[in-house]
C-alpha cells in the first residue's frame, strides 16, 4: 500500500464533477425522452383516467421534464403538470425522479401569491403512457410564460423589477421554510394577467439547493431586462447570455446602457451565488434581490403599466407593458392643448346658460297658484290617504334579530375554509372574525366556485334581511334559503344578493316564505395580495311568527 496520501479533489473539480455526472445522465436518457414525449401527446390521458392533457406548454431538459396544461377530469379544472420521464429499469433515473416527487409533496403546505400551490403528487399509473415515472400536479396559472413575455423584447427595469417582486418573496419565504422552489428554468415561470411572476411548474431538481433558486432569481431578472438566458437548459427561442473573456455573463448594463446600475449588479451577482462558490460579493438570499426589486419597481412606477399606448408599448389583455424607457411624444402634447382648450370653451358657455336661468328666475312672472290651488281637490284626496298609508307602515312590526343556533362552512369542492373558526360570525363579538383561506385564484376562475356560511335559525323563520360586518369591502355574496345544513347548492334559492363595505352592510332579502336554514354563499372575493374575506359578524333579521 503506497503512503502517498489521497488528494482530495477541490471546489471547482468537485464542480466539474458534477456538471460531467448530469450530462452522462442527460445523454443516457436522452433516447427515453424523446420515446416518451412521442407519447405525450394532447388528448391522452394520466392517472388512471383523471388529467387529460390539452398543450404542451414547455419541456425542462436538465431533469426530463415536460410541462403540460391538462384538464382535471374529477373537478373540471385546469391543472398544470410537470411530468418527469425517463427509463423505469434505471435505477439512477427512477431515484432522481422519486427525489422530485418528495421535494415537491414537501412544498405542498406552502402557499405564497409568487408560488402555484402543489395539489398533487402522483407516480406512474397503469396505463399511463410509458416512460413516466411521476407527476407534480400544481393549480393553473393563467397568462404566458416568461419566452411569450419577451418575444417582443426586454422590458423597461421599472417594469420588470415591479413583475418580479412575488417571485423574489416567494424564494425568501420557502427558503425560510426549509424549501427549495427550483425556480431556474424559464419555462417553469409565468407571468399572470394581474402582471406579476409566478413560479408555475414546481418540482426542484433531486440535488437543487437554495442557491439554484437565487440564482434563478437573478437569471429572470437577467432575462426581463436584455431578453437573454444567462443559465443552462435556455429554451428554444430564447438567445443565451453572452459571455466575457473571464467566461461570465457580461452584465446587463453592457447590453442596455440605460439600466440602473443596481439591478444591473444584483442580478449578475445572483448568478454568481450557488451554494458552493465562494466569491465574495455575491448574492446570496431572495431578501438581498427583492430590497433592490422594491426600490426600483416604487421609483418607476409611472413608467410601468397603465397609461395610454404610444410607441414602443406593447398591450397586453386590459395592461399596458412599457418596454423602452419613455420619450416625449410632441403630437400627445398637442392634443392636450387641444383638449383643455375645448373643456374650457364648455365651461364657459355651461357658466353663462346658468347665470341666464338664475336670473329669469328672479326677474320673470310670478306664479299666482300652486300645485295644491290647481288639483285642489285631489291634493286634497291624496292628504287624506296619506296618514293612511303612514299608519300602516308603522303599523307593519319591525324586523328583529333571529336566533342562530348552529353554523358550518359550506363549498361544493376541496376543503372547508377555517371550518373550527366559523361559529365567531354569530358570537355578538365584532372583535372575533371567520376569514376564508388565501387563494392565487377568484372564485369561478380557479378551482372553488363559492365558499357559503350555513346558519341553522332557532325557529322556521321568515327572513327580510342580513346585516354583514366585514373589512373586507368587494366581497360579493349571495342569501339563499336552504332546506337542511346540507343543502344541495342548485336547491338553494337566491333570495337576496349585495356587495360588502368596509363596515356594516344590510341586505336585503325578498321572500315569502320561513326557512330554517340560511346559506350565505361568497361568490366573489376581496383581493389585497390574494384573494381572501373576511367577516367579523353575521345578523339575521326577520319574523318567526312567535310572540
Amino acid at each position: 500500500m503506497s503512503g502517498k496520501p489521497t488528494e482530495q479533489p477541490g471546489a471547482g473539480q468537485h464542480e466539474d464533477t458534477i456538471h460531467n455526472e448530469r450530462t452522462v445522465r442527460r445523454e443516457d436518457t436522452t433516447s427515453t425522452a424523446h420515446a416518451s414525449e412521442q407519447r405525450l401527446a394532447p388528448g391522452a390521458v394520466l392517472d388512471h383516467g383523471r388529467y387529460r392533457l390539452l398543450a404542451k406548454v414547455g419541456s425542462d431538459s436538465r431533469c426530463n421534464a415536460q410541462l403540460w396544461r391538462a384538464k382535471d377530469g374529477v373537478l373540471g379544472r385546469d391543472v398544470s403538470l410537470t411530468i418527469i420521464v425517463g427509463d423505469s429499469t434505471d435505477t439512477t433515473q427512477t431515484s432522481d425522479a422519486r427525489r422530485t416527487l418528495e421535494r415537491a409533496m414537501h412544498a405542498s403546505t406552502f402557499n405564497h401569491v409568487g408560488v402555484a400551490r402543489v395539489l398533487d403528487v402522483v407516480s406512474s399509473a397503469p396505463g399511463d403512457p410509458d416512460g413516466v415515472l411521476g407527476i407534480v400536479i400544481a393549480e393553473w396559472t393563467h397568462g404566458s410564460d416568461l419566452t411569450e413575455l419577451i418575444s417582443d423584447g426586454p422590458l423597461a427595469p421599472g417594469t420588470a423589477a415591479r413583475l418580479l417582486q412575488p417571485l423574489a418573496a416567494a424564494v425568501e419565504a420557502a427558503h425560510h421554510a426549509g424549501l427549495v422552489l427550483g425556480i431556474d428554468h424559464p419555462q417553469r415561470v409565468r407571468v399572470t394577467g394581474d402582471g406579476e411572476i409566478r413560479m408555475a411548474f414546481p418540482g426542484p431538481m433531486p440535488d437543487a439547493g437554495s442557491g439554484e433558486d437565487v440564482r434563478g432569481l437573478g437569471a429572470v431578472l437577467y432575462l426581463l431586462l436584455t431578453g437573454r438566458w444567462a443559465l443552462s437548459g435556455s429554451p428554444e427561442g430564447v438567445s443565451s447570455a453572452p459571455a466575457g473573456p473571464d467566461g461570465t455573463v457580461v452584465s446587463p448594463r453592457t447590453l442596455r446602457p440605460a439600466i440602473p446600475l443596481e439591478l444591473s449588479t444584483v442580478a449578475v451577482r445572483a448568478l454568481g451565488s450557488p451554494e458552493s462558490n465562494g466569491t465574495t460579493g455575491g448574492v446570496r438570499t431572495g431578501a438581498a434581490v427583492l430590497r433592490v426589486l422594491e426600490q426600483y419597481a416604487q421609483q418607476d412606477a409611472g413608467e410601468a403599466v397603465m397609461h395610454s399606448a404610444p410607441a414602443g408599448v406593447e398591450a397586453r389583455g386590459d395592461d399596458v407593458w412599457q418596454r423602452e424607457d419613455p420619450k416625449p411624444d410632441p403630437g400627445r402634447r398637442r392634443k392636450l392643448i387641444y383638449g383643455v382648450g375645448a373643456v374650457a370653451v364648455v365651461t364657459l358657455f355651461v357658466v353663462s346658460w346658468l347665470a341666464a336661468m338664475l336670473i329669469g328666475m328672479f326677474v320673470g312672472p310670478e306664479k299666482t297658484s300652486g300645485p295644491n290651488q290647481i288639483v285642489g281637490g285631489e291634493t286634497n284626496s291624496d292628504s287624506q290617504q296619506q296618514p293612511s298609508s303612514s299608519s300602516e307602515e308603522s303599523s307593519a312590526p319591525p324586523p328583529k334579530p333571529l336566533a342562530v343556533t348552529g353554523s358550518d362552512v359550506f363549498v361544493t369542492e376541496q376543503d372547508r375554509d377555517n371550518r373550527d373558526e366559523v361559529d365567531l360570525l354569530h358570537d355578538g363579538d365584532e372583535g372575533t372574525s371567520w376569514q376564508t383561506d388565501g387563494y392565487n385564484d377568484q372564485l369561478g376562475t380557479g378551482f372553488k366556485s363559492g365558499i357559503g356560511i350555513v346558519l341553522t335559525l332557532e325557529n322556521p323563520s321568515q327572513l327580510t334581511e342580513v346585516d354583514v360586518t366585514s373589512p373586507s369591502s368587494g366581497t360579493e355574496l349571495e342569501i339563499r334559503a336552504a332546506s337542511d345544513d346540507s343543502p344541495e347548492l342548485s336547491s338553494a334559492k337566491v333570495i337576496g344578493e349585495g356587495e360588502l363595505s368596509d363596515g356594516t352592510t344590510t341586505i336585503p332579502v325578498k321572500t315569502d316564505e320561513s326557512t330554517s336554514h340560511v346559506l350565505v354563499w361568497i361568490t366573489e372575493l376581496s383581493q389585497d395580495d390574494r384573494y381572501s374575506s373576511e367577516i367579523e359578524e353575521i345578523e339575521l333579521r326577520g319574523s318567526n311568527g312567535q310572540a
